[in-house]
Order: C-alpha cells, then sequence, then structure tokens
C-alpha cells in the first residue's frame, strides 16, 4: 500500500471504519467477557468502552468540563456509566463513532488524537480478547497518517519508520536538530504498540537511535 495523506475527513472515517468491525464484536460477546482485564492498567474491557464512549460524546456535544481527558477526568467518566447495562454503552459508543467525525474535523486537528485513541482502545478490546488483528486492519491506511501527525503535535522525537507494505518511509516525531532520526523497520501493528505503549510480546522489530519508551506518545 502507499502512505497515504490526512485530509480532515481521515479521523471520521477511521472511527467509523472501527465501528462497522468492532461494534459486531461487542453486540454478540458474552457478558462475562466484558470484565477481562485489558492492558490499561486497572481497566477492564468494560471501563474502555465506558472511556471511549464518554470521550466522543463531549466532542459531540463540547462538553469540556475541568479536567476533561485526565486521568481523573476518565475515571469520573467511567464511574458515571458504572450502573449501565453494557448494551447502553455499546450504543453511545456506536453513536459516537457514526457521529463524532463532523466535530473533529471542525476543531483542524485539534481533536485528531481523540479519533486515534479511540481506535487504538479498540485495539486494546481485541488484544484482551486474544482475537486477531489488533492495532491493525482497514483502519491503518488512515491511523497511520494520523499517529505521523499526532507525534508531531506532541514534539516527539524524530523517527524514520520502514513500515513494511509502504512505499516509502513514514517521517514522525520533529527533527529540531538535537539528535539524529532514529529508525525503526517492522509492520505497522508493532509501530502502533510502541507509540501507545501497548505490550510488545514476542513482535519483531528493529529500533535504533531510541529506547521503546521513548516513543511512547499515549499516556
Amino acid at each position: 500500500m502507499s502512505e497515504p495523506s490526512t485530509p480532515r475527513t481521515a479521523p471520521g472515517r477511521l472511527l467509523r471504519t472501527e465501528r462497522d468491525t468492532l461494534i459486531p464484536l461487542l453486540r454478540t460477546a458474552e457478558a462475562t467477557a466484558f470484565e477481562a482485564p485489558t492492558c490499561c492498567p486497572g481497566w477492564t474491557v468494560r471501563h474502555v468502552l465506558a472511556h471511549c464512549a464518554a470521550a466522543l460524546t463531549r466532542v459531540i456535544e463540547s462538553r469540556f468540563d475541568e479536567g476533561v481527558f485526565t486521568a481523573e477526568g476518565n475515571d469520573r467518566d467511567i464511574a458515571e456509566r458504572a450502573d449501565w447495562p453494557v448494551s447502553r454503552i455499546v450504543d453511545e459508543l456506536e453513536h459516537g463513532m457514526t457521529n463524532a467525525g463532523a466535530a473533529i474535523a471542525a476543531a483542524k486537528g485539534l481533536f485528531d488524537g481523540v479519533a486515534l485513541g479511540e481506535w487504538v482502545h479498540a485495539g486494546d478490546v481485541r488484544d484482551a480478547w486474544g482475537l486477531p488483528g489488533a492495532y491493525g486492519g482497514a483502519g491503518l491506511d488512515d491511523a497511520l497518517p494520523l499517529l505521523a501527525a499526532y507525534s508531531k503535535q506532541r514534539s516527539a522525537l524524530p523517527l524514520h519508520a520502514d513500515v513494511d507494505g509502504l512505499d516509502e518511509p513514514l517521517i514522525l516525531g520533529v527533527n529540531d536538530g538535537s539528535r539524529p532520526p532514529a529508525r525503526y523497520i517492522g509492520d505497522a501493528p508493532t509501530l502502533i504498540r510502541l507509540y501507545a505503549g501497548r505490550p510488545l510480546g514476542d513482535a519483531r522489530f528493529e529500533l535504533a537511535g531510541a529506547t521503546a519508551g521513548e516513543l511512547t506518545v499515549f499516556g
């Protein structure tokens, strides 16, 4: 595949693409599956979904209370949904993934990280359930350029990534001249795991000029 661009429609398209894959999985899962622990410390699958649903609702409604999107704010959003049936959380999540794109596009990059984070959390759910495709799949064509743009917003260290399947290196971070760009060789899902601070398992890749911990842009 060729390296994609990052139009304003990309975050919404990423969410809708993920919606079409994730929501059917959630609708047919056993109730006990939502209590499975995830790689997010202290969060079950249910917690992850409640956080994602709340975040998208806030973006759609332009409801940004003090402390929103902080660890404490996320915990409050999850607590507000503690008594909801899982089906209601999934309904809210589906609505958010369907409708948040316009609000994210109107923000001109401010909330692109929300869309990318929601997609990463969908990977967390798959990973918790032992399903294939975590941090990969049809959304990668939008997720990779969004990751590159977000890494620049966060002033991450410079990195040239030779990603399997891309015709050209993916350029991430900001090259301010303080250090030469690091180099990554490997597949796209592993690159996502590195930048999202997710467990790498037995992933095979090459990383030179930086440590895995230095690449993380998601808390």
